[in-house]
């Protein structure tokens, strides 16, 4: 398949760093081969089957992110940076006061946050890596795009902007519909691993508090238990089947947002079902899954460690079971609240009464233990945002061979 070939059927050289791989069939190569060039093919669609005399083409667009976003996002996260400054209620006097209370053990909390961003990163490489593009994605690339995806959906709503981010930023290597797929298939075991940290500290705290339990937990309890089971249904239908194309659907039915819904759909419907296929491909081989949630569940036990250190700091001698649970119904409480960004007052909510439950101290060391974790979030998404700019021109995915 030769360039002149490309043009009759109108395909334009490539603008605004576009790129396209051209997968070639019964075109006088080898079945299966592939050719690298460059198009600009002007609509959002991952994947464009063209014929021409019997030689069939797969078009997969590749469109690097722009300088323009990346600013954006950037620009996005120095003004987040900057309202939580002005808007925490606490004077800097007081936040030195606390943090040098804790002296040389934050530090010691920001490695462990180091490690915990380490196993996301392995486990957002390992899912991203099992899918069908045929390229590998550096430990060093996830990485970064771990932690600044982290920084953007800690202060977002729902946790809504790291998403975009990663999937602009990966598309350039491995095509819209393998990005878009990979990081969903990833949010989700992300999401998932939180349950199975839940219920971890469940049974921690039915085997070996139970003096401490109270009435009305059985039916929170109950009522989680529950939720588990649903929402493993459900995941395990959106793992196997594709769920893109079924939330879609939704919109299609909303008063107001399904006529501008149903056009946008019909330009991008054939993305959002390659979407869907690859994330079934990704179901049909287990390591996928499995692979990346052992690493997630890893990742949850070591920010245990966390509030183990803090408590430690604070002279409190409390056990890593006992961190484990503070650590748990903490977060519980932050997804009850997952629409507020950073879940501000949820995490010291939850602290405080998880605290006086087990009776590990009565001085307010929930909520300084909330302080803490909040500088922490601050540091890391100043990091993350950084990261934005920095290590886009080496690359990021080799060949990967089969």
């Amino acid at each position: 398949m030769f360039q002149d070939d490309l043009t009759a059927f109108g395909l334009l050289p490539g603008e605004n760093g576009a790129e396209q791989t051209v997968f070639g069939n019964n075109c006088g190569r080898p079945p299966g081969s592939r050719r690298a060039y460059p198009l600009g093919i002007p609509h959002f669609l991952g994947r464009q089957n063209i014929e021409k005399e019997g030689c069939k083409l797969f078009v997969e667009e590749k469109r690097a992110m722009s300088a323009r976003a990346r600013n954006l996002f950037v620009l996005f996260g120095i003004a987040a940076i900057v309202v939580m400054l002005f808007t925490v209620e606490t004077d800097y006097a007081q936040i030195g006061r606390n943090l040098s209370r804790i002296g040389m053990y934050f530090p010691l909390v920001l490695l462990v946050w180091c490690l915990v961003y380490g196993l996301n990163s392995l486990a957002f490489q390992w899912i991203v890596n099992s899918g069908k593009h045929g390229w590998h994605l550096s430990l060093r690339y996830a990485c970064k795009l771990t932690v600044s995806g982290h920084a953007f959906s800690d202060t977002t709503p729902l946790g809504i902007g790291g998403g975009p981010y990663r999937m602009m930023e990966l598309s350039r290597y491995i095509g819209v519909p393998d990005a878009m797929s990979s990081v969903v298939y990833y949010m989700m075991t992300h999401f998932y691993s939180f349950f199975f940290l839940w219920s971890i500290s469940i049974g921690v705290f039915l085997c070996l508090f139970q003096e401490k339990m109270k009435a009305w937990l059985w039916p929170v309890f109950g009522i989680y238990l529950l939720c588990f089971l649903l929402l493993s249904l459900v995941f395990y239908y959106g793992y196997k089947n594709g769920l893109i194309v079924k939330l879609y659907s939704i919109l299609l039915k909303i008063p107001f947002i399904k006529i501008p819904a149903g056009k946008f759909y019909d330009r991008i419907s054939g993305t959002l079902c390659q979407v869907d296929e690859r994330m079934a491909y990704l179901y049909g081989r287990p390591k996928a899954l499995w692979g990346g949630l052992c690493f997630e569940i890893l990742g949850r036990l070591v920010a245990v460690l966390e509030y183990y250190l803090i408590f430690q700091a604070f002279g409190l001698d409390v056990s890593y079971a006992e961190a484990l649970l503070v650590a748990g119904f903490s977060s519980f409480f932050d997804a009850l609240l997952y629409v507020v960004p950073m879940q501000i007052g949820a995490r010291e909510g939850g602290l405080a009464i998880i605290v006086k439950i087990l009776g590990i101290s009565t001085g307010g060391a929930g909520l300084l233990a909330g302080f803490y974790t909040r500088a922490r979030e601050f540091v890391w998404i100043c990091i993350g945002v950084l990261l934005v700019k920095c290590g886009n021109a080496s690359p990021a995915v080799s060949r990967k061979w089969r």
